[in-house]
């Protein structure tokens, strides 16, 4: 595998304040000190959160889903809200409603839940479709509309969804305009024996969360998503990108390859995980490392073609020049 650096030039070490590095350092490990043996799928939270995206996780019930969530938010230190999907979810029990107040002959507003800088969408393939749509100005826009006004959300907004598996009764598929607005995509999958056994022997995980402290807030989240933002990328890595994106569109197995706004998603997320690796360049391990959690829920396969496997199949068959 070639693993030239994508600018030669570039310093070693992305330029972060040591303090700033120390804080980013403690968040990934106490998310890490709850998600037992998920280094990985912590990382690509983390990456997601720093190129301004939003994450999508699908897996079966009790795997942790919903606590990676709720650590995320702990040692963020951002305003969070919880939203229970189910099938009697109103696209206003989102977003919020206004109210007539006999007192002042006026509607007022009242803000929903979106309105928060970490959102927990829990189970969004419970509600039905237009429930699920009412997230998506939210997500693309950073804003909501209600009765003909806009209304900015506060920042940074970042939404984590968590989904059960299109088999399970009682769900309905998000439509693809919705899987594209989130930048990344994962699986939790069942802990491995070691994993499991801290967690059968050790403390309740929502104890545990209670006692982590914030180690980023808004303001180094903020800095950190400039930093993400000025990881350089060089020719022959976006070589490599397009390639990426070209094989996509002509695979006799994908009946549609990825947009360019994926090819976005993955130079951005490729940037973020960049960074959190101390660099301040993208390499090829970067933007594969992040391909499969970007690519496979954009991608549309044949029938019969697993998405992630058919991601799996274009990094395989992409050389890096």
């Amino acid at each position: 595998m070639d693993t030239t650096v994508s600018n030669p030039d570039a310093p070693a070490k992305a330029q972060l304040e040591p303090d700033l590095r120390k804080r980013l350092d403690s968040a990934l490990a106490q998310v890490n000190s709850i998600l037992l043996g998920k280094s990985h799928q912590v990382r690509l939270a983390f990456a997601c959160l720093l190129a301004g995206g939003h994450l999508l996780v699908e897996d079966v019930p009790g795997v942790g889903k919903t606590t990676l969530a709720h650590a995320l938010a702990a040692t963020l230190g951002l305003a969070f809200q919880r939203i229970q999907f189910t099938s009697d979810l109103l696209p206003s029990d989102i977003i919020g409603v206004s109210v007539y107040e006999r007192e002042t002959g006026t509607f007022r507003f009242h803000p929903g839940p979106v309105f928060a800088q970490l959102l927990l969408a829990d189970e969004i393939n419970r509600a039905t479709p237009k429930t699920q749509s009412a997230l998506l100005e939210a997500m693309a826009e950073g804003q909501v509309t209600v009765d003909g006004v806009s209304r900015a959300l506060t920042q940074p907004f970042f939404v984590v969804a968590t989904q059960n598996p299109q088999d399970l009764a009682g769900t309905y598929p998000l439509p693809d305009s919705q899987l594209d607005r989130f930048m990344l995509r994962l699986s939790l999958d069942y802990p491995n024996a070691d994993a499991e056994r801290a967690l059968l022997t050790g403390e309740d995980r929502p104890q545990l969360i209670g006692r982590l402290s914030p180690s980023l807030g808004v303001a180094e989240i903020e800095l950190l998503r400039a930093q993400a933002r000025s990881v350089l990328a060089s020719p022959a890595l976006l070589d490599y990108l397009q390639a990426l994106l070209a094989i996509s569109r002509r695979h006799p197995e994908a009946r549609v390859g990825l947009s360019p706004r994926a090819g976005l998603a993955l130079l951005a997320a490729a940037r973020a995980w960049a960074l959190l690796g101390n660099r301040a360049y993208v390499i090829p391990e970067d933007l594969q490392a992040v391909f499969v959690a970007a690519a496979a829920h954009r991608l549309v396969p044949a029938r019969g073609v697993d998405r992630d496997a058919l991601a799996r199949k274009l990094l395989a068959e992409t050389a890096v020049e």
